[in-house]
């Protein structure tokens, strides 16, 4: 009985913590727009025909006035979060492989971005062998343009790109001991990536990265959409809610007209280089794509994943990282899950939440 008060009690709280944040950035639009009666009872048709009942139009109302654009097909992210992804995903397992210093061990074989050293649950490993904190310093001490980032955070947060010399980072003077305390465990370093000639331009202080969400149905994985994201002048990650910007990429690998930053600022034509956004054309999707749903097959747990690829020089494309917990790129996409909403609701509606067990 009390487990379920607990059940009950975090639910609530992570409806209300998604409702709050929308509602929150709604209020810093410059349109805010207002589904007519015709609009609501699309939405509130489309969702009862579903799952029974109707959902909360606040992002609807939200996505329609940062996008001009109106559909049924957006998902309120409590929604999404609270209810589709723990009916995709197994929660127990979410930790363990959704972990960046996983990568590798879970999809041996493939292009899986080198890790140089890893820190797991308190313990170092530099290039797969362990050691001990004092020789991960010491083998630490000469680093060219690396990243170092938590193996267990989300939205670009502790994401550094560092250069040392003899133990002395280009991080505000602060030496590799320094740096690795500060981390405490569980993070990693990895090679930066040497991205495409064509990704670089869209901004070349950032790896510029595709993220790609899939959805597995039996033996099919669905591409649900994919968009580009894209930093800022000077800014080392291309996250949206870390200042990034992003667009859709059509299946021919194009992107859309305008990119979306951060939670309110819209119609972006063309990144801080110049280059305009509408019809530019990135490498290797195909590839990149062919990659997406070799991976995912090879991830049982899981049917709704985020990708985050990157385009190497030679035009491979490398894995990142990937996001157990995915988010929606609703402004970007101006949908949901687009083609795809209905069929994937009405697909995970029925499995129970393993996040929130009724």
């Amino acid at each position: 009985m009390f487990k379920r008060i607990v059940t009950i009690i975090n639910k609530k709280r992570e409806l209300r913590k998604w409702k709050v944040r929308i509602t929150k950035n709604f209020k810093d639009l410059e349109n805010h727009r207002k589904l007519t009666k015709t609009q609501k009872k699309e939405v509130n048709d489309f969702y009862k025909s579903m799952i029974g009942r109707k959902v909360p139009l606040y992002c609807h109302e939200y996505f329609y006035s940062r996008t001009g654009v109106f559909t049924k097909e957006y998902v309120p992210n409590n929604f999404y979060h609270c209810e589709l992804v723990p009916r995709a995903n197994i929660k127990r397992y979410g930790g363990i492989f959704g972990d960046k210093n996983m990568c590798d061990f879970l999809f041996p074989g493939e292009n899986v971005v080198h890790s140089i050293l890893k820190n797991i649950n308190g313990y170092y490993y530099y290039e797969g062998k362990p050691v001990s904190e004092g020789e991960a310093v010491k083998l630490c001490q000469n680093l060219e343009k690396v990243i170092i980032k938590p193996a267990r955070e989300s939205e670009g947060h502790g994401v550094q790109l560092l250069s040392a010399k003899d133990g002395i980072t280009d991080l505000n003077g602060k030496t590799i001991a320094q740096l690795f305390k500060e981390y405490k465990k569980d993070f990693l370093v990895q090679e930066c990536v040497r991205q495409h000639p064509r990704m670089a331009a869209l901004n070349p202080s950032s790896v510029n990265t595709m993220r790609i969400l899939s959805y597995r149905s039996g033996m099919e994985v669905l591409i649900v959409y994919s968009v580009v994201r894209i930093g800022r002048n000077g800014s080392v990650v291309d996250n949206q809610c870390a200042g990034g910007i992003s667009t859709t990429i059509d299946k021919e690998g194009r992107l859309g007209k305008e990119a979306f930053g951060g939670f309110s600022k819209d119609d972006i034509e063309k990144t801080d280089t110049g280059v305009i956004l509408e019809g530019y054309e990135l490498p290797s999707y195909d590839k990149a794509i062919e990659m997406v749903k070799r991976l995912h097959m090879k991830s049982p747990f899981f049917d709704l994943l985020g990708w985050d690829i990157a385009i190497q020089e030679d035009g491979e494309p490398v894995l990142l990282e990937f996001n157990t917990n995915p988010g929606l790129s609703q402004s970007a996409f101006k949908s949901g899950m687009g083609e795809y909403t209905e069929r994937i609701i009405r697909e995970l509606w029925p499995r129970p939440n393993t996040w929130f067990p009724d």
